[in-house]
């Protein structure tokens, strides 16, 4: 078994998601509280992918890394804070679109069946195109809710609510649902 180790990471992993560049590069994409990172498992080189723009030099909460669908493993849609951006997996901008949250997400989620993102906030559940960003739907919350993704299959997403309480797991169905 092959195993390969990366002690020299000038930031630390937060979040992680691999990608395989057409079919042959593998990429571990990580994200940090500065932004973004790449390590080509190839080369072992680290890079940076996109170094998030904070006043203050302030930190940032990474929330979902997209392998963006039919880009051969090329196309990442990169979520933090209020904010989604379009890069390629060498760092390039591949879209002149920020996707902005109405509000700062507590979760974020890529449903590949649909090809939209889920945005648990306090107050909402906002659901955007992955493509555009643009907004497809918002789920309003009767009162405060804290959700964290779990996992989606077929058309089912899961998701716990993490406030304290009695423990608890909720599905919601997708199918039938038409903006």
């Amino acid at each position: 078994m092959a195993f390969k180790h990366f002690s020299s990471l000038h930031f630390r992993p937060l979040l992680v998601d691999l990608t395989v560049e057409e079919n042959q590069r593998l990429k571990v994409i990580y994200g940090s509280e500065a932004g973004f990172h790449a390590i080509d498992l190839d080369t072992n080189t680290v890079f940076d992918l996109y170094l998030c723009p904070k006043p203050n030099r302030g930190t940032i909460t990474p929330h979902c890394i997209v392998v963006l669908p039919n880009t051969d493993g090329l196309q990442l849609l990169l979520c933090y804070d209020t904010e989604g951006v379009y890069v390629d997996t060498s760092g390039k901008m591949t879209k002149n679109v920020v996707i902005q949250w109405g509000e700062t997400p507590t979760s974020v989620a890529y449903i590949a069946s649909s090809g939209q993102l889920l945005g648990w906030g306090l107050r909402a559940i906002e659901v955007r195109s992955a493509a555009t960003g643009h907004l497809d739907g918002v789920f309003m919350h009767k009162r405060e809710q804290r959700f964290k993704f779990l996992c989606e299959r077929n058309d089912k997403v899961f998701f716990s609510n993490t406030r304290s309480g009695s423990p608890q797991v909720s599905m919601m169905t997708l199918s039938g649902i038409h903006w």
